[in-house]
Parts: C-alpha cells; structure tokens; sequence
C-alpha cells in the first residue's frame, strides 16, 4: 500500500518550480567535526581504555620495580540499524502543477523536480534525528539509539552537575559550575569543549550583550554585571555568529540536546559509529512499474549509527 499523499493545489497557471519545506535542524554535531567519527563498523567495535595509577614516578634504586598498576578496560560501540521506506503513487501527481514532465504515457514518472525534492528532503529528516540521536536519543524508542545524556545519566562514573531553567540572568553562574565541575588534568586540553543546547547558548550571548543583572546560581541578584553596554560596547548586536567560549573552555552548540543540557567533554572521548558514512546521504528511488507493474515508486534509505564515550570519570554531565 502506498504511502498516504496529500496533494492541495489549483492547478491553474505555471509552476514556479521551486520547492519549500519546514526548517530542519542541521546535523551540526557531525557536520562540524564535534566528536570522533569511526566508519567502517560492521558489527561492532571495542572501545580500549587505559588506565594507570596517578603517580607512576618513583624513588629510584638498583633493580626494576613496578611504580604502578596498568588496567585496561573496554567499551563497546554497536551502531543500530535503521531504515526509510516511503511509497508514493504516481497517479497522485497526474493532476498537480508537474503533470506534464512527467510524461505523455500511461508508462509515465514522478515530476523530476519533485524527486530531487523529495531525495534532499529525506537526507535532512535522517539529519535531523541523526542529531537528536546522538544527544539524546533512547533505544527503546523505535528509530532511536541512545545518546550520550542516555548513557551518561547511568553511569556512576560521570561527574554530574544538576540542572537549573537557563537564562540571560544565570547562565553565567551556570556554565560556572559546570567549568568548576571540569577534572584538572582536562582543563586546558585543545580538544576540551562544553557541549551547550541552543537555549543555553543563545542565553550566553544575550548576557554578553549587557543589558541585564547577572543573577548567581542561587537566585541572588546583583552578583555581577557585565555592563549596560555588553562585550566591546556594541550591547546585543556584539555576536555575529563566530566562536564562544567560557572560562577558557570552547563552546560547541549541538542541536541535538534537550533545553537546559550541556555535557563537558574532549571530542578524542565521544565516539559516532557507523557503517559506511555514504549511507548518510544515499536515497534509492525505485520505479516498481518494471518490477511489479505497479504505479508506485519507492523511496529507500538504510543505514546504522550509534555513540558510545571512552571514560566516563572525565565527563560532566549537566542535566
């Protein structure tokens, strides 16, 4: 049975040729280079984590002493399968603004337009969830692996800060905390970024901006005050979309997190793992008229992803 088509037009004149759909979210996390990405899993893969005591320097003398205990443990990264089935009747177009292109014969095919259309449509719907995935995603919701504030809440390792309602008013005290809450021996490593959801984020940059008191963690007002006329007096025209940054530490914006979440972690310790990263961005659209002399044309897609972390003590989850 083919899937169900809604079409609503007039049909009276000549089509403009163009397209629109709902703004999807941009898969940015993998996009921008945001975590290790490791292609070429069939099954799975093992995740090798080294750990030795903290002082390995000892006092010298004449023979050969272990100065400390090395210990090797593992995680498991395991993308899921997923797929995109889609059927469509191309009788439902014969009335619509591209009947003509496609074709004068009962043996007819979807509008051309309206395939490329659809295949790019596609891509950025598995874009888009892809991101949430990753974030925070819930393997026993179908379509869903589960994500790095899925895996990072069971676990007793992680370095946990709790959350609070983020604004302009305490997001500095906030990304405080998590920063306070960052291990030593991380902070200050290039690779090392708080990974902030899009509210967190634009909360920052508003009290940049000034305008506002600056409230503490508690409530308080009056704290601190960036000034009335924010980061190099410009107020809140002072972002033109560049890099941010707190206390030292990067900020990556992942779309993919929930309101009020943010993780701190290395990128070389959160993992993306797949198949082929071609199965991404490859749409299959088949005519089954030679296949089962059907009207219908199938649009495919099939793929796997998954996330897993290395070490999990050198993660602050705030949530």
């Amino acid at each position: 049975m083919a899937t169900t088509t809604s079409i609503t037009t007039s049909y009276a004149g000549e089509f403009a040729g163009k397209y629109i759909s709902a703004a999807l979210l941009s898969g940015v996390t993998l996009d921008r280079g945001g975590i290790e990405i490791k292609p070429n899993i069939k099954f799975k893969e093992v995740i090798k984590k080294l750990a030795t005591d903290s002082n390995v320097i000892k006092d010298a003398t004449c023979d050969f002493t272990d100065t400390a205990a090395v210990t090797l443990t593992e995680r498991i990264i395991q993308p899921k399968e997923f797929q995109v089935n889609l059927e469509l009747c191309k009788k439902d177009f014969r009335s619509d603004w591209e009947a003509v292109q496609m074709g004068y014969s009962a043996f007819d095919n979807l509008p051309p337009k309206f395939s490329d259309y659809l295949i790019g449509h596609v891509s950025g719907l598995v874009a888009e969830k892809t991101e949430n995935n990753i974030w925070k995603g819930d393997e026993d919701n179908a379509g869903e692996f589960d994500g790095f504030t899925t895996l990072a809440a069971a676990d007793g390792d992680v370095i946990d800060v709790a959350a609070a309602t983020v604004t302009s008013s305490n997001v500095i005290a906030q990304l405080g905390a998590i920063v306070d809450a960052i291990p030593s021996q991380l902070y200050g490593k290039e690779d090392l970024y708080i990974y902030v959801s899009q509210n967190i984020a634009r909360a920052y940059v508003r009290a940049l901006g000034g305008f506002g008191i600056l409230k503490n963690a508690a409530g308080s007002e009056n704290v601190s005050d960036i000034g009335a006329n924010g980061v190099g007096g410009q107020g809140t025209m002072w972002w033109q979309n560049g890099a941010l940054s707190f206390d030292g530490v990067k900020l990556f914006v992942a779309n993919g997190l929930a309101d009020n979440r943010a993780m701190a972690a290395q990128k070389s310790n959160l993992f993306f793992g797949t198949g082929l990263l071609s199965d991404h961005n490859e749409v299959k659209v088949i005519d089954m008229a030679d296949l089962d002399g059907s009207q219908n044309v199938r649009v495919v897609m099939r793929f796997t992803s998954g996330v897993q972390y290395g070490i999990g003590s050198e993660i602050v989850l705030y949530s």
